[in-house]
């Protein structure tokens, strides 16, 4: 019996080392802290692209945390912001804001924790930490 076992064990680590590390299913927060990422840099492209229509200027900030309550806010004023509906990358990326807005709202409602209800700190996005060499 213990053969059996020690097959058995090595079998199970053989396989958990053979298996990507991203196996396991994604988690609602790990998907609206990646979905919140893709829209923050989508609108940052977005506002750098020259050839973008000039309403794309006039569109309301859309940097995203959400930890910060006020992001669910954001969102809403974003979606239904009224320009730019002919510039195709803005109503992909409001769909997607959509999108996070109904994660956040009902399927993650009860996961996740707001750190924060600072409105100010959507309107000046943080800059990424610095990586030392």
């Amino acid at each position: 019996e213990l053969p059996t076992m020690k097959m058995l064990l090595l079998l199970i680590a053989l396989l958990s080392a053979l298996l990507p590390a991203s196996a396991a299913p994604p988690t609602c927060y790990s998907r609206v802290l990646s979905l919140s990422k893709e829209i923050t840099e989508s609108f940052k492209q977005l506002q750098t692209s020259k050839t973008v229509d000039s309403c794309v200027e006039m569109l309301p900030r859309l940097y995203l945390d959400i930890h910060n309550y006020c992001v669910l806010a954001k969102l809403r004023d974003f979606v239904a912001y009224p320009g730019c509906d002919r510039v195709v990358e803005v109503n992909e990326l409001k769909e997607k804001a959509r999108s996070l807005y109904t994660i956040l709202i009902s399927y993650c409602r009860r996961d996740l924790v707001f750190l924060t209800d600072d409105c100010n700190a959507l309107e000046i996005p943080i800059s990424p930490p610095i990586e030392h060499s």
